[in-house]
């Protein structure tokens, strides 16, 4: 991030001389022509009287309310929706600004609907070519402390990871993100390991920070501390699977065979319950082998299980009461992935969960890695539905990672999902993961802002008309919890099995397209409509008769798991797994991400009654009090695909990438025409920059509102416009 234009915005803006018009896929595509992308007071991109953020004091700090959802100390029975912005930094992506740029971009945070930062890999950017442990850059730190004055200053909570690297704060290491270190496994099992993350806590969390005077661990500001980010025991395994090497580390088996002993007693005991035990395996002399494939199922891999079970509550509880000797107040949480049964019962005793979840994840960017290119719409939403059957009902549940991730040409789609279905499920924070949410301009001279890439949403203008609509359908409020809640309840251990990945039925998992899901211990079943253990003996079709019986779901509601069609016990959310579609009305927003209309789709007030590809069109009210039948000022999001220039593929489908080209941004050529069951003496639709400046009308009419919308335009395309009527 720069100040000033540099040198490489210079060269971007001579780029789009050259860059628009076919891409060689037979589909137009349109340069981006903005530089700047700081957006205006007063703009209709800015939010930030719409959405207010007030100084952080003793009065915000945050807790858990009455109802089990975040909440500020003084209103603790008025729930707080947190829309996130993930500060991931590094020197690829520019690392932490300066002063004066940190003032200008947490203003633009602020603008843009944000009221909580995620701050994670701080480690490994404190420790970028140190030598000693613990041996902080002193700028980089001082760069970290001012952000989180400002952020503060500006009214936004801060999550922060208490070691989100690999390697900790250990020195002489070139490269801070790579996975191959193993000290989020050994903290578990290794006592110097686990001193080593105490310190790091004691070196940073409870410094002093010059700028507010106080240590962030005592700060108001500071919401809630996930312990070490994505350090569950199975994920941990996995991430350093590789072929020919043991399926485990060497540092879990002496830990397990303990563990076994105190459960078994005797070698014959064991034999007896795995059946599979070999001859030299004894353990009176700790020769208990750990599986050798965990996709093979085996009682041995459900012991194990049990075991990391046990580890990862102890290790949990361990760091937690570090914190609190440190004098911390606030939320904790960790193990923030994987939804199996075995993490989610690891998960049981946590005050708050999060959880990170992806659509189409990619390995890497180097040339030959690939993704899926599916539809999140037709498989239902499974990224979504998996994480909400992680939840543990009756305290707060955090999503402090998730994408559609680009280049996937369906990204578009989750621009409506998750922060619909977050609203409905009632969650406390949504975090869409990148190096930054947002940036000050295209052309910044760094590796990762050369060109959009996976988990970089900040250069996409399909990823930031998302965070756009999130602020309105998640913070704002535009979309209602669900009044219903079905419980899916939980035994513990006893639902273990001998494979190591089980997760929730996805069938059932379904039931959140419907209404509010998520874990209830068995002995606390307080609902009509429950799932109950074991799994098999639920029907889903039985299930959604029963809430209709009962009254939860009116006789009218469309849900049909046959056909793949769900609706909201609210009415306001429908998608549709066959056609590809998700549905949104409500009172202030309207929104569709569709695959193909072939027919005219009907809101409420906003018809679509053609339209050219794949897209998200929204319709959302601007006025104080928004009511799209009422207010006469409208943001129009209208997003179909983007890519860079000179991107190349290795196949047609463009599931694996070669190139991933340069700046500028192209946007895929679209357009749709729409009509609103308003009329007024006059109506225009003006262009909104990418920078959210307001360009010349581009349609004019009286009377009924009705128009055909293009995203290619004089002024170059864009996802945003202003609808604006003079009524009668």
């Amino acid at each position: 991030m720069r100040p000033r234009r540099t040198l490489a915005a210079l060269a971007l803006a001579v780029a789009l001389l050259a860059a628009g018009g076919a891409a060689g896929d037979g589909q137009s595509w349109l340069a981006v022509r903005e530089i700047s992308l700081e957006v205006p007071r007063g703009s209709p991109l800015d939010f930030s009287r719409m959405l207010p953020s007030d100084r952080i004091d003793a009065s915000r700090r945050v807790v858990t309310g009455t109802g089990g959802n975040l909440a500020f100390a003084d209103t603790p029975g008025r729930p707080v929706r947190f829309h996130c912005a993930s500060l991931a930094w590094s020197p690829a992506s520019g690392g932490f600004p300066d002063k004066a740029t940190t003032d200008r971009y947490v203003r633009q945070l602020v603008q843009n609907g944000y009221n909580m930062a995620r701050l994670l890999f701080i480690d490994a950017s404190l420790m970028v070519g140190r030598v000693k442990d613990f041996d902080f850059d002193p700028e980089v730190l001082d760069r970290i402390h001012y952000l989180m004055a400002a952020l503060k200053r500006n009214g936004i909570h801060w999550m922060i990871d208490g070691m989100s690297s690999w390697h900790g704060a250990y020195g002489g290491l070139e490269e801070r993100w790579d996975p191959a270190g193993t000290l989020k496994l050994a903290v578990h099992f290794d006592q110097a390991a686990f001193a080593h993350w105490r310190q790091l806590q004691q070196r940073f969390l409870a410094r002093v920070n010059p700028y507010t005077g106080i240590a962030p661990i005592h700060d108001e500001a500071l919401a809630l501390v996930i312990l070490v980010n994505e350090n569950g025991l199975e994920f941990e395994s996995v991430v350093h699977d590789r072929p020919g090497k043991p399926a485990y580390d060497a540092m879990i088996v002496r830990s397990f065979n303990g563990w076994l002993a105190r459960r078994y007693g005797t070698t014959e005991a064991l034999a007896k319950a795995w059946g599979d035990l070999a001859r030299n395996e004894r353990l009176g002399d700790g020769s208990i082998r750990l599986p050798r494939n965990r996709y093979v199922h085996s009682v041995r891999l459900r012991d194990l299980q049990a075991f990391f079970m046990e580890v990862e509550q102890d290790t949990a509880a361990r760091m937690s009461t570090v914190l609190r000797d440190l004098g911390y107040k606030g939320l904790i949480s960790t193990y923030n992935n994987w939804p199996t049964i075995q993490t989610a019962n690891s998960r049981r005793g946590l005050e708050a969960v999060t959880m990170n979840t992806y659509h189409d994840w990619v390995g890497g960017y180097a040339p030959g890695s690939k993704l899926l290119q599916t539809s999140a719409t037709a498989d239902g939403a499974n990224f979504i539905r998996m994480i909400a059957a992680a939840r543990w009902l009756g305290r707060p549940f955090l999503v402090s990672e998730y994408d559609h991730v680009f280049w996937n040409r369906y990204r578009f789609e989750s621009n409506v999902l998750m922060p619909a279905y977050a609203a409905l499920q009632g969650w406390d924070v949504v975090c869409r993961h990148a190096h930054g949410p947002l940036v000050l301009a295209y052309g910044e001279p760094y590796p990762h802002k050369r060109a959009m890439l996976p988990y970089a949403i900040a250069l996409d203008p399909v990823a930031r008309a998302g965070e756009t609509l999130a602020a309105l359908l998640y913070r704002r409020g535009d979309v209602s919890p669900s009044r219903l809640t079905i419980p899916f309840l939980v035994r513990g251990e006893a639902d273990l099995s001998r494979n190591m990945q089980a997760r929730e039925p996805e069938d059932l998992t379904r039931l959140a397209l419907v209404g509010r899901i998520g874990l209830q211990d068995v002995g606390k079943a307080d609902r009509p409509v429950s799932v109950v253990q074991p799994r098999d003996r639920n029907d889903m079709a039985a299930l959604i008769r029963s809430l209709r019986q009962g009254k939860a779901l009116a006789t009218n509601n469309p849900t049909d798991p046959l056909r793949g069609v769900f609706q909201s016990d609210t009415t306001e959310i429908t998608l549709d797994e066959r056609a590809q579609q998700i549905r949104v009305v409500t009172r202030a927003t309207e929104a569709v991400a569709y695959s193909a209309l072939k027919a005219p789709l009907t809101l409420d007030l906003l018809t679509i009654s053609r339209a050219r590809g794949d897209a998200m069109v929204a319709l959302s009210a601007l006025d104080p009090k928004p009511s799209l039948a009422e207010s006469n000022r409208f943001l129009l999001i209208f997003a179909t695909d983007a890519r860079n220039t000179g991107m190349r593929f290795r196949d047609r489908d463009e599931k694996v990438i070669e190139d991933f080209g340069t700046l500028p941004v192209l946007i895929r050529k679209g357009e749709v025409e729409l009509q609103l069951r308003r009329s007024a003496r006059h109506w225009q639709v003006s262009p909104v920059g990418l920078d959210g400046r307001v360009k010349s009308p581009v349609t004019k009419g009286t009377g009924p509102v009705a128009f055909r919308l293009s995203n290619d335009l004089p002024s170059g395309p864009t996802t945003y416009f202003l609808l604006e009527l003079q009524p009668d």
